[in-house]
């Protein structure tokens, strides 16, 4: 699977039970992830997100997942050292500097870490709607591979 770090344990087909989704600030990117995440699957897999450094709530991110049907108006940004469970089977990082970070975190465990680099829609300027399709691609992006590493099918029809 492209974007893997080479030596990882995720066994194809199997899912991971606990997942951290991780950036460089937690305000867009990792909980985006961890929202949709957990709209998809529930409580099947533990879930959460960090950065590397604690950030302030972002309007936009919460805009585009509220148009998807995803509340995620009550996050609250959070720090690696801000987690109350470290014991993860992957952590999914979204930047370079997340990536490094959970690189470092997990240096003396057995963790899957995958790294999905991903454009940071903050640095997208103009309208707001330019603004907004840039945090609606970031949103898509995730999704599709949320979705495809974790091998998620919608529920058929009775």
């Amino acid at each position: 699977m492209s974007g893997d770090t080479p030596g990882t344990m995720h066994e194809p087909g199997k899912r991971p039970q606990s997942i951290l989704f991780a950036c460089s600030m937690n305000t867009v990117r990792s909980p985006m992830a961890e929202a949709m995440a957990k709209h998809l699957f529930g409580r099947e897999i533990y879930i959460q997100s960090a950065g590397v450094r604690s950030g302030e709530p972002d309007g936009f991110a919460v805009a585009a997942m509220d148009e998807i049907g995803i509340d995620m108006s009550s996050h609250r940004p959070h720090t690696f050292e801000d987690l109350e469970d470290s014991s993860f089977d992957m952590i999914v990082t979204l930047s370079p500097e997340a990536h490094h970070r959970a690189l470092e975190f997990t240096r003396t465990m057995a963790v899957d870490v995958i790294y999905w680099p991903t454009i940071d829609p903050t640095a997208v300027q103009g309208t707001r709607e330019n603004m907004l399709e840039a945090y609606r691609a970031v949103r898509e992006g995730l999704q599709k591979k949320i979705k495809d590493l974790l091998d998620w099918h919608p529920m058929g029809t009775l």
